[in-house]
C-alpha cells in the first residue's frame, strides 16, 4: 500500500492552483515549514504574506482581499486556524459568504508530540456549524490534491482538515472529484462503514478483518462533511444491516453527528454506532498510532462495533 504525505501534497497542489490563478494568494500564521504553505512562499513570493502567530488578524485581513478580488488561503494548526480565529471567521468571512479557504493543518490527534493545546478535536464542530462554510475532510493524498483544485474553483468560505502525517492512498487518481461528493472506497453487502480522514485506512483495514469472518462491509468516504449528501448517504445506509461511523474528532458535532442527523431526518432506522473521540480532549504521546489507540481510533474498534451491531 502506498502511502504519502497529505501536507506535502497540499503544499504542491497550493503552487499549481496559484500557477493556474494569478488570483490566488496565501497567508501563513508563522507555521509555514508544517503546513507547507512555504512551497508557495517559494514560488510566488510576491503573493505570499508571512502574518506571525496573529490568526484573528491574518482572518481578517484575508476577508479584505477577498473583497478585493483575491482568493485567499490561509494557514495555521487547525486548532488555531479554526478556534482563535472563530469570530473572524464568523463575522467577516462567513457572513457575507468570501471566497476565503481555511486550512487547519496537523489536524486531529497528528501532532502526536505537542498535546492537547495543539490538537484540534472539535474543529469539525466548530466550523460546521457556521452558515455559509464547507467543511472538507481528506482521506489521503491524492485527495487532497483534488480538493485544492476544488477549492480554487468553488464559491464561498472553505474550511479544510489536514493530517501531519502520511497516510495510505485509496483515492483513485482517475476519480472525478467535487466538493459534496460521497466515495465508495470499497464495496459490500452486510454492513456499511462512513469514515473519513485517517479513519478511512482505519475502515479498510476493518473490513479485511471481517471479511475473514464471512462479514462483507461497504467502505464510504465522507470527506465532505459540510454540505453533507444526505440523499446519496441515505440511499447507502438502506441497503445495510448496520452502519458504523468513524472520524478522528470528537464525537459529538461531526460526521457522527451529521450521519445520525440526516438518517434521523430521513426515517433510516438501522442499527448504528460511532467510533470517534469519546468527549475528550487530546494528550502527548511518542507517537501517531499510539495515539490513536489509546483513543480507539483502530481498526480493531470499529471490527468490534459491527460484530455487536449485526449480533
Amino acid at each position: 500500500m502506498r502511502i504519502e504525505s497529505l501536507r506535502e501534497a497540499y503544499g504542491q497542489a497550493l503552487v499549481k492552483a496559484g500557477s493556474l490563478n494569478k488570483d490566488i494568494v496565501v497567508l501563513e500564521a508563522d507555521l509555514g515549514k508544517s503546513t507547507r504553505s512555504c512551497l508557495f512562499q517559494e514560488a510566488y513570493p510576491e503573493r505570499y504574506f508571512e502574518m506571525g502567530i496573529a490568526e484573528q488578524n491574518m482572518a481578517s485581513t484575508a476577508a479584505g482581499l477577498a473583497l478585493a478580488g483575491k482568493i485567499p488561503f490561509i494557514h495555521s494548526f487547525a486548532v488555531f486556524a479554526s478556534g482563535r480565529a472563530y469570530d473572524q471567521i464568523r463575522q467577516a468571512i462567513s457572513i457575507p459568504g468570501l471566497n476565503v479557504r481555511i486550512c487547519g493543518s496537523s489536524c486531529g490527534l497528528s501532532d502526536f508530540g505537542d498535546g492537547s493545546t495543539h490538537q484540534a478535536l472539535e474543529d469539525v464542530a466548530l466550523m460546521r456549524v457556521i452558515p455559509n462554510m464547507t467543511v472538507l475532510v481528506p482521506a489521503d493524498a491524492v485527495e487532497t490534491r483534488k480538493m485544492v483544485e476544488a477549492m480554487a474553483e468553488y464559491k464561498g468560505p472553505v474550511y479544510i482538515r489536514i493530517n501531519r502525517n502520511e497516510l495510505p492512498v485509496y483515492t483513485s487518481e482517475d476519480l472525478q472529484y467535487r466538493i459534496g461528493g460521497i466515495y465508495t472506497i470499497k464495496e459490500g453487502q452486510d454492513v456499511v462503514i462512513f469514515a473519513n480522514g485517517v479513519m478511512v485506512s482505519k475502515a479498510m483495514e476493518a473490513a479485511e478483518l471481517l471479511q475473514k469472518e464471512g462479514i462483507s462491509a461497504e467502505v464510504v468516504n465522507v470527506s465532505t462533511v459540510k454540505p453533507l449528501d444526505a440523499d446519496t448517504l441515505v440511499e447507502k445506509a438502506k441497503r445495510f444491516k448496520a452502519a458504523v461511523v468513524a472520524e478522528e474528532h470528537n464525537i459529538m458535532g461531526g460526521l457522527c453527528s451529521a450521519v445520525a442527523e440526516a438518517l434521523m431526518v430521513n426515517n433510516v432506522n438501522i442499527p448504528l454506532n460511532f467510533v470517534a473521540v469519546e468527549d475528550k480532549f487530546g494528550t502527548s504521546a511518542s507517537n501517531y498510532e499510539e495515539l490513536l489507540e489509546h483513543y480507539g481510533l483502530t481498526a480493531d474498534n470499529i471490527y468490534n462495533k459491527v460484530k455487536k451491531l449485526l449480533a
